[in-house]
């Protein structure tokens, strides 16, 4: 009786206990997946991205603005004037133009011109030496110099070489920034060119460019009276920039900004530092720079134009078709005249070295130094000579 009334008890709340035991395995499930119990589900190793370039996030300043900022202080204005007297017609001094006008009329006509000049310069010791370009203060009879802070000073021009478009300014100061001086003879092509100067009167102007090319000679430049091998760099350089600094991209001075091709753009030109060096040490120390010459004016020969000129029928000499560099003129009383050079020669070996240009010619000449026995080996028509040569100052030179 009593087991008949307990399976009707079951089977009455049988649904009953099915939903509360299905209810407490839910309860349990969901306490098992909880955020804070989960265990974490295992990590995709992702392959790694594609690297794409992108534009560098800018910073404040770059290698320019530390270069201009370590040298900008050292970098100088320079104005000059110049008073140049004019001759005066000798028609306005003819008596009977004179009756004719009256004499207050002539009176009247300026005799003299004021020339003002700008130009650049550098810092290169601190009680107030600087260097800059001879043809900026060439002739001066005022030099101004003016600092990045404002400040104006009379210069002095201490010393000039024409030659090398050198020039060396002093002014009385004392603690004064100075511009570090780098080496040019580590200069490589493709290098970066910092140019710094006043082109144009626009004072503390910055050009960034390359080094297109080293020793680049004055010949090539346009300016042969010169005795020069340049950098040849695509900064920006305008009149007025002459004398200032071409900077490293370290902020080291490499060059002299000198000048520009006017029949090209993008092309300047500028003395290597190391010759600077040379030369502002002359100028500081003596005042003036020695140079050696021998005294002709040449060309560079080559077979081609030998032959070109020896098939001229009007041409007053023929030319051995080798290379050399022929001699076009010998000056009177000179070291050339008084060896026995002669117009037609062609230089082919000095001191055992082979020469193959004019340019090569000259800078052998201007290193030997003054008072030097050179020995040239010199083919005149069919014969070879050795004519020992001994150079003299050029500033002798009449």
């Amino acid at each position: 009786m009593r087991s008949t009334k307990f399976s009707f008890f079951l089977r009455k709340n049988f649904t009953h206990l099915l939903a509360i035991l299905l209810g407490v395995m839910l309860t349990v499930a969901f306490y098992r997946v909880l955020p804070s119990q989960a265990e974490p589900a295992p990590r995709v190793e992702k392959a790694a991205p594609t690297l794409i370039a992108q534009r560098p996030i800018p910073t404040r300043g770059s290698f320019v603005t530390a270069a201009v900022n370590r040298v900008g202080s050292a970098v100088v204005k320079i104005d000059t004037e110049r008073t140049v007297t004019r001759r005066v017609d000798p028609f306005f001094d003819d008596p009977f133009f004179r009756r004719f006008f009256g004499d207050d009329a002539f009176s009247q006509i300026p005799r003299e011109r004021l020339l003002r000049g700008q130009g650049s310069g550098f810092i290169i010791d601190g009680t107030g030496v600087i260097l800059t370009n001879a043809h900026v203060v060439d002739q001066a009879d005022k030099v101004i110099v003016t600092l990045k802070d404002g400040r104006e000073f009379q210069g002095r021009v201490q010393g000039a070489d024409k030659v090398t478009d050198l020039a060396v300014v002093k002014i009385e100061a004392r603690d004064l920034p100075v511009a570090p001086l780098g080496d040019s003879s580590q200069v490589q092509v493709g290098d970066w060119a910092i140019a710094v100067g006043n082109p144009l009167g626009l004072d503390n102007t910055v050009t960034l460019g390359i080094v297109s090319t080293l020793q680049r000679s004055s010949g090539q430049v346009g300016i042969p009276d010169k005795r020069l091998d340049f950098i040849q760099t695509d900064a920006a350089i305008n009149p007025g920039n002459s004398g200032g600094p071409l900077l490293s991209q370290e902020g080291e001075v490499i060059g002299i900004n000198t000048a520009i091709r006017p029949d090209a753009m993008g092309i300047g030109f500028a003395i290597p530092v190391n010759k600077a060096k040379e030369i502002s040490n002359q100028l500081i120390t003596r005042g003036k720079v020695s140079h050696p010459y021998i005294g002709i004016r040449m060309v560079t020969l080559t077979p081609e134009l030998a032959k070109e000129n020896n098939n001229d029928p009007n041409s007053p000499l023929m030319l051995p078709e080798i290379n050399g560099v022929l001699v076009m003129q010998v000056i009177p009383d000179t070291p050339a005249a008084a060896a026995g050079i002669r117009r037609g020669d062609v230089v082919i070996e000095i001191d055992g070295k082979t020469i193959t240009s004019a340019d090569q010619l000259q800078r052998l000449v201007e290193n030997s130094g003054v008072n030097q026995a050179l020995q040239l080996k010199v083919r005149r028509g069919r014969q070879t000579n050795i004519i020992s040569v001994r150079t003299d100052e050029l500033e002798n030179a009449t």
